[in-house]
């Protein structure tokens, strides 16, 4: 059996359209591009401006999952397959849009992001490692902010910034333990003011945020103005826009605003651009990349990071705000496999039948259907089917989700392409045209206090009974509010693993109490991070990343990744 980077090698040297073609059947003229290669383009500000201004838009679908296991659920993958069957099994025109791989999780434990098996977007490698230099771009305008940062306090400190009290952090696009709390300006009187430092993994910073909510240029600069850099001796805030750099870091992102058009193996547009974090950021593609697919296509794939918990929510607490609509569906991803880890079965032993390990652990997934019910848009679950299912389990797994009143479509697009997500492709084409959302809810109200936001989606997404904030989360909580920034979004940053803060805690919690342990402003962004537990912004590796199994021989073919 081909690997998945042998399948995107194959397509690439023999199928690949170049993406002029690919542009055509949306409209693009050759003037909206800016080449990359063959295979990869850049949507110029001429095309970006002419395709957001929300004339007619079409049917937005999110993607999410349950709690990611070891077994994976195939998220991406299930997205990928649900556009190439929108367009070629039902002869919808139709795009991705999703999210630019980190090199953290391509060098690490995760992987990329550019799905598996028929269902992939192309050039895999490209997009897997440096792509079009976006990550780059920002790590470098992170790192080169930080260094004004120092310089103005080197330099004599004239806004009288607090070396203590720095609030903006350097980033890699690595996962990097080492660089989680370190010491900077050690060399002496000329080697700038030393302070204690913490990087941050380029997926966390807040500038990756400002890029993916961003709506153009002059939008940019004006959120990287307003990133809170720290705060003076005497408690007085100080943003970007104090020390006017705002105008050099926007210029370090002119290319990187531009979403990334490439295809998938069945030559789907797809529009990936940004790549915040799911667990410690927003977790989803940029907003200029989905407005603009808006506008082209009639119905956008994208998906939001790792469970409904995290990116299912923050998806449509927040992210929606900044859109020019809310989604018209949510796919949820589920696989035999992880139900069965949920409920109790050793990782081992996963391919074994268990159905009573999956009537157990369907509570996870029960919990999921009813946090995105909440939001009153259409819920579909997908089960992405793997050759140890057997037929008792799928069986009682869709009898499980039919008792819900829930739509269920069983897809084998992995082996099979679009062909296996066709029932999914028409499930969700007869949802959205009988389902239309009028009544879009959120879970909290962006005027409550922090308190009270956090409380509500701890409690009724997580089913937390309490909260509880640290002193350290207290005093943050009363510096934003004396700076009037309490009435933003939330982000709760937390582990993916379990709907609490505790990764260990699987299936469903419950008589639990969320440990809030920090609180940070993100100003330039527009939302507030809550820290949850030990979810860390800066990752490690693993005792075997996938680094130890990449390769390239002397013909330049890559090798390992996935």
């Amino acid at each position: 059996m081909r690997t998945d980077i042998e399948i995107a090698q194959n397509f690439q040297n023999t199928k690949a359209k170049p993406i002029n073609e690919v542009a055509q059947t949306l409209g693009l003229e050759s003037n909206d591009l800016e080449l990359y290669g063959h295979y990869k383009a850049k949507l110029s500000h001429d095309a970006l401006k002419k395709y957001t201004e929300n004339k007619k838009l079409g049917k937005l679908i999110l993607t999410t999952s349950i709690n990611p296991t070891p077994a994976g659920e195939g998220k991406s993958t299930m997205a990928i397959a649900l556009a190439d069957a929108l367009s070629t099994q039902t002869h919808q025109k139709s795009m991705l849009a999703l999210r630019e791989p980190s090199l953290g999780p391509v060098m690490g434990l995760k992987g990329g992001a550019t799905g598996g098996g028929q269902c992939q977007v192309v050039p895999m490698e490209d997009i897997n490692l440096h792509f079009t230099g976006d990550l780059h771009a920002l790590t470098s305008a992170i790192n080169t902010l930080a260094a004004l940062i120092d310089n103005h306090m080197q330099q004599g400190n004239d806004l009288n910034l607090d070396p203590r009290q720095i609030m903006f952090k350097r980033s890699l696009d690595v996962n990097d333990r080492v660089m989680r709390h370190v010491l900077v300006g050690m060399g002496g009187r000329t080697s700038g003011v030393p302070r204690e430092e913490s990087f941050q993994i380029t997926a966390a910073n807040e500038l990756m945020a400002i890029l993916c909510l961003a709506t153009g240029i002059d939008d940019l600069k004006n959120r990287i103005s307003q990133i809170l850099v720290g705060y003076t001796y005497d408690q007085q805030p100080v943003y970007v826009k104090d020390l006017n750099v705002q105008g050099a870091i926007t210029v370090l992102l002119k290319d990187a605003i531009k979403p990334n058009l490439v295809q998938t193996l069945e030559y789907t547009p797809a529009l990936i651009h940004g790549g915040p974090f799911a667990n410690i950021a927003h977790g989803t593609n940029s907003v200029i990349a989905t407005t603009a697919a808006l506008n082209m296509a009639d119905y956008v794939v994208t998906e939001a990071g790792f469970g409904a918990d995290l990116g299912g929510e923050k998806y449509n607490d927040f992210v929606s705000q900044l859109l020019p609509k809310a989604p018209d569906a949510s796919v949820i991803v589920a696989t035999v496999r992880a139900l069965k880890y949920h409920g109790g079965q050793a990782l081992a032993d996963l391919k074994n039948e268990n159905v009573s390990a999956l009537e157990v652990g369907f509570a996870n997934l029960n919990q999921h259907i009813e946090n995105m019910q909440k939001f009153n848009v259409p819920v579909v679950v997908a089960i992405n089917a793997f050759a140890s299912d057997t037929p008792a389990e799928l069986a009682k797994l869709k009898e499980l989700i039919e008792a819900l009143g829930v739509k269920v479509c069983l897809v084998d697009a992995h082996q099979k392409g679009s062909i296996g997500a066709k029932d999914l492709a028409e499930t969700i084409i007869e949802v959205t045209q009988n389902q239309p959302v009028t009544d879009f809810k959120r879970i909290y109200d962006n005027n409550e206090s922090i308190e009270d936001k956090v409380k509500h989606v701890a409690q009724e997404i997580y089913r937390a009974k309490d909260v509880a904030f640290s002193k350290q989360a207290l005093n943050s909580i009363k510096n934003i509010k004396q700076n009037n920034k309490e009435n933003l979004p939330i982000i709760i940053a937390k582990t993916q693993s379990s709907f609490s803060d505790d990764p260990k805690q699987l299936n469903v919690v419950s008589d639990f109490t969320l440990q809030v342990r920090d609180v940070d402003l993100k100003s330039g962004a527009g939302f507030i991070v809550i820290y949850a537990g030990s979810v860390l912004t800066m990752p490690g590796l693993s005792k075997h990343p996938a680094a130890l199994d990449i390769d390239i021989d002397s013909n330049g073919k890559i090798s390992g990744l996935f």
